[in-house]
């Protein structure tokens, strides 16, 4: 486990951090700041997108994305990222959200314009290794990247959520972790069996419910703590730049800290570069691929600027920063400060619903992963789906601290995977996006042919410009 801290030590410092921000940055400026331009279309996008009832739906697919950001990373992840690195982590959490929005929505886009039919014949899957595999036609890094999120998200994540689920109860029961993880396992096999579809419909149903209780509970935590509201925005900003350090700050923690651990647990609340919730966009049956890249948008921003603040500003305002806790012990005891012994069974409920759906989410990473391996095939795909669901039982009754840092590091190679597919196709996502804005001058809704392939498209549009050019 040395060597794997090691290697975070140098990735997570600044390489990772600034490949994506970087990464956030070009598509930021290529695409036109669509993070700003198209801000107010987020949620009536949801409304328009879709094209009828049959597969997955645009507001489905992002429940299901979402499903799988708002987990551990937005309970667990915020409050090891404050521990760590102080408050000044959630500004760079900030960040990159913020850059993340653009990566969330070529990633989504992409997903649309390489994805391919399930067995079915209504619904899709795809993801990084299917847009780098089809539109770089580079089988081996998307190869890699297949392995790299089997590991991380089928076997490394599932554990984690598994663990802090049950873990979040132990302050509130004196049930049996392996009851507790036996429940677990079983509400999760009825649905990962029934395939994407029933996945999106369960978290269609559960996902706003969650958001929605736990953003008043956080406001109702805000509300009576109003007067130190400033203070605390004042605090985040100066210690993510130092200002609080060279004044005298008590809690000693640098620069380098707020940086590493903002960005990656801020990477872990939104996957924005990690590769991941592409998977569960391709599957969305929509009139146009920019729609589910405006929805992808949005559910970054629920995820960390929202959902994640929550957590941040409660935590903050309890005055249990510094108490030597962490986890998601911390975040317990940040709302216990508030609603009393309530507050541990509040966070025990949220931390349920969100690492549900986030297991969920991740086994069908995993599975969409393992099918693209092994050419669709539905027996290994079973195989996995009982392996993942060993794994949940194990990390509920095993201490997986250690697994925190793994996680990281199949995230970096994540990110170093996906990246280069980001960059190397960010041509095809400012494509479908001229497309959309072009025909949305004509029609209100414009609709993408699916049946046609993007590359040849492409081809034709450049071959057609340059001639008109000559």
């Amino acid at each position: 486990m040395e060597i794997v801290t090691y290697l975070n030590s140098i990735f997570w410092g600044w390489l990772v951090a600034g490949i994506l921000l970087s990464c956030g940055i070009f598509y930021t400026l290529r695409l036109g700041f669509p993070q700003i331009r198209y801000f107010t279309k987020l949620i009536h996008n949801l409304q328009t997108a879709s094209v009828n009832n049959k597969g997955v739906s645009a507001f489905g697919a992002l429940c299901s994305a979402i499903g799988s950001e708002v987990g551990a990373g937005s309970l667990v992840g915020v409050a090891t990222a404050l521990a760590s690195g102080g408050p000044g982590a959630i500004f760079w959490m900030w960040v990159t959200a913020i850059l993340g929005m653009p990566i969330m929505f070529g990633e989504a886009v992409l997903a649309q314009l390489f994805r391919v039919k399930n067995a079915d014949g209504t619904t899709y899957r795809g993801g990084p290794a299917y847009y780098i595999s089809r539109g770089m036609n580079n089988k081996v890094l998307a190869l890699l990247f297949s392995i790299a999120v089997i590991a991380g998200n089928g076997v490394v994540y599932c554990m984690i959520q598994s663990n802090s689920i049950v873990g979040s109860f132990s302050n509130v029961t004196t049930v049996p972790p392996l009851v507790l993880g036996s429940i677990l396992v079983f509400l999760v096999g009825i649905v990962i069996f029934g395939g994407i579809k029933r996945l999106s419909t369960v978290a269609s149903y559960i996902v706003p419910f969650m958001a929605f209780a736990y953003i008043i509970l956080a406001l109702i935590v805000l509300l009576t703590h109003i007067d130190f509201l400033w203070d605390m925005v004042t605090l985040i900003i100066d210690s993510a730049f130092g200002i609080q350090q060279a004044a005298g700050g008590v809690l000693g923690y640098s620069v380098q800290e707020a940086f590493r651990y903002g960005v990656a647990r801020g990477l872990f609340s939104n996957d924005a570069g990690a590769g991941t919730t592409p998977s569960m966009h391709a599957s969305a049956n929509i009139r146009h691929p920019v729609n589910q890249g405006l929805s992808g948008m949005l559910g970054v921003f629920v995820t960390t600027i929202i959902v994640c603040s929550c957590t941040a500003f409660c935590i903050l305002l309890s005055g249990q920063l510094g108490s030597g806790l962490t986890g998601i012990q911390l975040t317990q005891a940040s709302f216990a400060a508030s609603f009393g012994s309530l507050g541990y069974w509040i966070v025990a409920m949220a931390m349920f619903l969100f690492g549900y759906t986030t297991l969920l989410a991740n086994m069908y990473y995993g599975e969409v992963n393992m099918r693209y391996i092994f050419k669709n095939n539905t027996q290994v795909v079973n195989v996995y789906r009982v392996f993942a669901l060993c794994l949940i039982l194990c990390g509920s009754v095993v201490p997986v601290v250690e697994m925190w840092e793994l996680a990281d590091l199949f995230g970096a190679f994540m990110v170093f995977f996906n990246v280069i597919g980001l960059f190397c196709l960010s041509k095809y996502v400012l494509f479908a996006l001229k497309d959309y804005e072009k025909k949305r001058k004509n029609v209100p809704y414009p609709v993408w042919d699916y049946s046609a392939d993007v590359v040849e498209l492409y081809r034709k549009e450049k071959a057609e410009q340059n001639k008109n050019e000559k």
